[in-house]
Formats: structure tokens, sequence, C-alpha cells
């Protein structure tokens, strides 16, 4: 029974990584063209009008924050805009609870194939924040810290997967978009994606609110890997709290989701 589960959802998977496989070129312009825009702008168009000096060290922050911000926000919009189709057109999740899988373990799915897409999303915007800029203007990126590294590659898709999954089930189909569209430039500008967490303390009513956004967690947590000499929250905080999200969310997203199927 438990490698007929495995088997089944394994199918699923490779089902949806062959679609993404086929449309790989409109996902890779979708995914980098943002991030590119924002490396174009703050590393060469602002500098060289002489609004904005020390391009290269506000490009080393840039890099860990883009790469988080994009991990999280495709899992979330993912996972949370395929349920909202499946649960309105249609009625396609229906085709889908056919499948000798139970509704938890159809929940997992979504939720894995989410943190795949996003750990993809991911790894484009990197070489694309990376790799492109200006001659001598390399962001300084190393890895500090290889089992942190890992573990981020793990929890911040998954947690973000879950997130995505839990507001799928709890919103109606047609708030799911609406809830995205807002969402996401808070989350983004208010996500230490362009400036440290520790650099808003000088706003201590922001530095606490701000507490309450995943993308805080996976920026500082990614910023504790790539740029471990910048400010950074305690490793220990952060992957924490990843952990502890990881494991919540996700298993009220999935109760979430068995009543809302069974329901």
């Amino acid at each position: 029974m438990r490698m007929s589960i495995l088997r089944t959802g394994a199918a699923m998977l490779a089902r949806e990584l062959h679609v993404l496989r086929r449309n790989l070129l409109q996902f890779a312009v979708n995914t980098g063209m943002q991030p590119l825009l924002a490396v174009f702008v703050f590393t060469y168009v602002l500098p060289k009008i002489g609004v904005m000096r020390g391009a290269q060290g506000f490009g080393t922050i840039l890099v860990p924050g883009l790469v988080a911000s994009t991990t999280v926000l495709t899992a979330i919009a993912v996972v949370s805009t395929s349920l909202m189709r499946e649960l309105s057109f249609g009625r396609a999740i229906e085709d889908r609870m056919l499948a000798p899988l139970p509704v938890w373990g159809l929940g997992v799915q979504k939720i894995v194939w989410g943190a795949l897409h996003a750990f993809l999303a991911g790894l484009v915007v990197f070489l694309v924040v990376y790799f492109v800029h200006e001659p001598g203007m390399r962001p300084s990126v190393h890895v500090a810290n290889w089992p942190l590294l890992v573990s981020c590659l793990v929890f911040i898709p998954l947690m973000a997967a879950s997130v995505g999954l839990l507001v799928g089930t709890i919103l109606e189909p047609s708030q799911v978009s609406v809830f995205i569209n807002l969402a996401m430039i808070p989350a983004t500008m208010l996500g230490c994606v362009y400036f440290p967490w520790a650099a808003l303390r000088a706003i201590p009513w922001l530095q606490v609110g701000v507490l309450i956004n995943p993308v805080v967690y996976a920026s500082e947590a990614l910023r504790a890997v790539f740029t471990p000499d910048l400010p950074h929250m305690p490793v220990a905080v952060v992957l924490s709290v990843l952990v502890a999200a990881t494991a919540g969310v996700g298993w009220l997203a999935i109760r979430s989701f068995q009543r809302r199927l069974l329901g």
C-alpha cells in the first residue's frame, strides 16, 4: 500500500515535470524577467545617472533577497492558483481524486510539486542576479554554510508551498488571485529583499511587524548562507522558524485540504 502511494505520487510529479519541460523557455522568461529588471535598474541605471552609489554592495544584498522572494512567492502562487483552477473549472480535482492516492497524499503531492517548481525558479533567479552585472560589479557571494544551504533549499520552498495550499483551501477560487496580487508587492517590499532585517531597527514597530512575512525568514536565511558578512538574523532563529512553519503550516494545509475536498 505504501509503495503504491509512493509510485502514484511519483508518477503525478513526473507528469508535472513533463509539462514544465515543454514550457521551459516560458517558465525561464516569466521567472527571470522581474529580477533582471531589478538588477538592471539598481546596479546599472541608477549608478550611471548618479542616483545610487556603491551599487556593487547593493548587488550583493540583492542576491539572497531576490532568490528568497522569488522562491516563496512562486511556491505560493503555483500551488494556490493550480488548486483554484482545479476547484473551479469542471471540478478537475475530482479526476485527481480517482487516483489510487489518499486525499492527504494528494495534498502532499501538491506541496512537493510547488516546492520543486519554486526551487527551479529560485535557481533561475540566482543565475540572473549573479551573472548579469556590469564588468567589475559582480556581487560578493559565497556559500559559508553548506548544511544551512541544504536546509534552506528544503524548508523554504516546502514552507511556501504549504502556505500556498492553505491559501488555496481557505479562500474561494475567485478570491485567490486577488489575494496573490494584493500580497505580492508588500511581501516583496517588506520582505528584507532590498535591505537586511537589522536595518529596520531604526523603525522598531516595522521591524516587529514584518516578522509575519515568510519572505523575511527566507531572505535572512539565504543572507546567512551567501553573504554572512552582512547583518542577518541568527541562524538558529531563522532555521527554527522555517522548520516549525513548514511542519505547522503543512499540517494545517493538509487538514484544510482534506476538509475542502471531502466536505
